[in-house]
C-alpha cells in the first residue's frame, strides 16, 4: 500500500469516507541538509496548526545521529476528515512546502494513508506511526462495547427470542461490529483524537 511520489506525498485520491485520516510520510534527507530540513519542517508544522481540521503531527527522527547513520524522517499528520486533508492538498502552503523541501531531500517520499478503525489497531509491519494511549483506547472501547452489548443484545433477544443462542449471538455481534466500524468509532475517534493521542 506504500506509494512513492517525489512531488505529491499527500494525495488522498480514491478516499471519500468522512473519517479521521492519518498520513505517514517518510523522507530521506540529503547528507548535510538535516538542519535545513528541521527548519523547513518546523515552519510547516507551525503553519499547518492554523488549518481547519488539522489534529496534529508527530515527527520521528533518525535513530542515529552519526554521519554514516540513516537520515530518514517520518512525519505523521492527522486530519479530522479526508475533506480537510484534501483542502490541505489544494493549499498554497503545501505547494510552497514541496518546492522548498526539494533541495534538501533525495529519492521519493514514501507515504501511507490510514483511516477509521485502522487508527485503533497495530499498523501493518513496516509502518512507523505513533500509537494511541493504550489505557485510554481500552477505556473507550470498554465503554462502547459495554453499551452495545446491553442495548443490541436486548433488542436481538426480543426480536429473535425463539432462535438458537448461536444465531442470536451471531446477529448481535454482526450488528455491533457494523455499528462500530461505520457509525460509532469513526466519530468517537475524531471527537476524542486529542485525548486518545496525548
Amino acid at each position: 500500500m506504500a506509494t512513492g511520489s517525489p512531488q505529491d506525498p499527500f494525495t488522498a485520491s480514491g478516499v471519500s469516507t468522512p473519517e479521521p485520516v492519518t498520513v505517514v510520510v517518510t523522507r530521506r534527507v540529503k547528507r548535510g541538509s538535516e538542519a535545513a530540513y528541521e527548519r523547513w519542517l518546523a515552519g510547516l508544522l507551525r503553519e499547518a496548526g492554523a488549518l481547519p481540521g488539522y489534529l496534529g503531527a508527530q515527527v520521528i527522527r533518525p535513530a542515529s545521529a552519526a554521519a554514516t547513520g540513516p537520515r530518514e524522517y517520518t512525519s505523521v499528520f492527522r486530519f479530522a476528515t479526508v475533506e480537510h486533508l484534501r483542502a490541505f492538498e489544494d493549499s498554497e502552503l503545501r505547494r510552497r512546502a514541496l518546492r522548498e523541501v526539494a533541495p534538501h531531500v533525495e529519492a521519493d517520499a514514501v507515504w501511507k494513508k490510514l483511516t477509521g478503525l485502522e487508527l485503533w489497531f497495530t499498523p501493518p509491519a513496516g509502518t512507523v506511526m505513533p500509537q494511541p494511549s493504550r489505557w485510554r483506547m481500552a477505556l473507550v472501547m470498554i465503554v462502547v462495547v459495554y453499551g452495545l452489548v446491553l442495548s443490541i443484545g436486548k433488542l436481538v433477544a426480543l426480536a429473535l427470542g425463539t432462535a438458537p443462542m448461536p444465531v442470536r449471538l451471531l446477529v448481535t455481534i454482526t450488528i455491533e461490529v457494523m455499528l462500530m466500524t461505520y457509525v460509532l468509532m469513526p466519530r468517537i475517534t475524531r471527537y476524542l483524537a486529542r485525548w486518545i493521542y496525548p
